[in-house]
């Protein structure tokens, strides 16, 4: 059974080496600043590992785009969460587990009764993604470039999430 837990500095060792991965870094996933993130918990945001039998297979960050304090998505309002996903080793990739760490991210989002909508950002040549994201109701909303990166823009509403239980 999968769970997420709170990422904690003692994941810094795993989540240094998961950013190393190809397929982490081939998805447009860069390196972060672990140690800065973990020191401070601020109310917009959630870094939370994934775990299935007690191992930690992934990462997901959920944020209030609104509140964010880099501004990454711009100014696009209240009511949303935006997600960033990643699984860390190759070999849990193709089993089911980021559908069961994104149903338990969008459980999370929206058990929030002002989310209306979440929000992702997959590169536009991570097709895999996209189809992955669409299995899940994500309807496409738009092609952006966020800093040098081309990012499609997904967007799951509540609506749409209440008619997939």
């Amino acid at each position: 059974m999968m769970r997420l837990r709170q990422a904690t500095p003692a994941d810094i060792p795993m989540l240094r080496h998961w950013d190393d991965q190809p397929h982490v870094v081939a998805a447009g996933v860069e390196a972060w600043e672990w140690e800065e993130m973990l020191s401070v918990s601020p109310s917009w945001r959630e870094l939370l590992i994934a775990e299935t039998e007690s191992r930690a297979i992934g990462f997901i960050q959920i944020i209030d785009p609104e509140l964010e304090d880099a501004h990454y998505w711009g100014d696009c309002g209240s009511g949303l969460r935006a997600i960033d996903i990643w699984i860390g080793d190759v070999r849990d990739t193709g089993r089911g587990f980021g559908t069961d760490m994104m149903r338990l991210a969008l459980a999370r989002c929206f058990s929030e009764k002002t989310v209306s909508a979440v929000l992702i950002d997959p590169l536009a040549s991570n097709t895999s993604a996209h189809r992955f994201y669409r299995r899940l109701g994500f309807q496409f909303r738009e092609q952006r470039l966020f800093g040098d990166d081309d990012c499609f823009v997904f967007e799951l509403t509540r609506t749409e999430w209440c008619k997939g239980d």
